[in-house]
């Protein structure tokens, strides 16, 4: 059986503010790019708008040379800034299809991809840690 029923959990650091991108997790994994406001005298954020879900072998280094990080800035109204999520991910696993179920599931404006189907048989994805505006448990049947 090539496909199966599969499950993920995804447990996420962070927040990361845009200008310390260098910080994030130079790993296998999936990040979450959202619009926040930064209170400066309370060192916090508050998370605002999921804009963009990825993937990547190295998260770090994608985020940083994405080529839609000024479609991402555009989503920005005043006084936000761009604050990055990663949860990290065995890169022996289908980081692709939590992904792809992340993006089904929350519906991101600044995907384009995943968000009308999902091509992968039944998958759960269950979230943790910094994961505001992120649904916890959720299952995504395959859609096409």
């Amino acid at each position: 059986m090539a496909d199966s029923k599969k499950t993920y959990d995804l447990d996420f650091a962070g927040y990361w503010r845009e200008p310390n991108i260098s910080s994030l997790p130079a790993s296998s994994g999936i990040y979450c790019v959202y619009a926040c406001t930064f209170n400066k005298d309370q060192n916090t954020v508050s998370i605002a708008k999921l804009l963009y879900v990825g993937e990547s072998a190295n998260v770090r280094v994608r985020v940083d040379g994405h080529p839609s990080f000024d479609t991402w800035k555009k989503q920005l109204i005043s006084a936000q800034i761009l604050c990055f999520s990663a949860s990290t991910i065995s890169p022996g696993t289908d980081r692709e299809r939590a992904e792809a179920a992340m993006i089904y599931k929350h519906q991101p404006p600044c995907n384009a991809s995943c968000k009308d189907s999902f091509s992968h048989d039944t998958t759960t994805i269950n979230t943790s840690g910094q994961n505001v505006l992120l649904a916890t448990r959720f299952t995504v049947n395959k859609q096409t």
